[in-house]
């Protein structure tokens, strides 16, 4: 893997790298837009902060607002390391971009992946960085602070969960797929 920092990304799709269609590709039937995306994860992110937020009070009611306050600056130190973890799933060269403004910051690698590693790359940062340390502030409560931090990272993970759910629903096994300026596309190999 090759890291690339592209800078600011200018929300134009057609800036992105990618290389040429696959024959027989299909893409993943997601959201159309940009804008009808950021509402999908939007609302994904409010239900993952709002359930796994109200069983992290459940255990630590006195405490609870400190703990996401503190879980909150973590959870924003980790969003550079998020996408570093994506990155290193990729065996080519991978484009780091940003946009603070818009609140983006991700990466995007040109080439295929199976949807094994596709699914493990997308889950990876949040399982380091959010269902772990969720798992480990509920069972020991003096690290109630890494289950804060794991709730937050939860949420911040709902596009990837997005696209795990898109792969697991309909790419068939066998196939591979790869990213095409902002959209996800799946064939079946030769």
């Amino acid at each position: 893997m090759k890291l690339h920092y592209m800078g600011k990304y200018d929300l134009n799709p057609e800036s992105l790298p990618c290389n040429t269609h696959m024959r027989g590709a299909v893409p993943f039937k997601e959201a159309k837009d940009m804008k009808e995306m950021a509402k999908i994860m939007s609302i994904l992110s409010v239900i993952m902060l709002l359930v796994f937020g109200f069983i992290l009070y459940l255990r630590y009611s006195n405490s609870f607002i400190e703990y996401i306050l503190v879980g909150s600056i973590f959870a924003l130190l980790s969003l550079f390391p998020h996408e570093l973890l994506h990155a290193i799933c990729f065996k080519e060269d991978v484009y780091l971009y940003t946009n603070f403004k818009q609140g983006m910051l991700f990466v995007v690698g040109t080439e295929t992946m199976s949807k094994g590693r596709f699914i493990f790359m997308s889950l990876l940062p949040n399982l380091i960085f959010g269902i772990i340390p969720f798992g480990i502030g509920l069972i020991w409560p003096s690290l109630s602070i890494l289950g804060a931090f794991g709730v937050l990272s939860i949420s911040m993970g709902a596009g990837d969960y997005y696209n795990i759910f898109n792969a697991l629903t309909q790419m068939p096994g066998g196939s591979r797929t790869y990213l095409y300026q902002f959209s996800s596309y799946w064939y079946m190999p030769d």
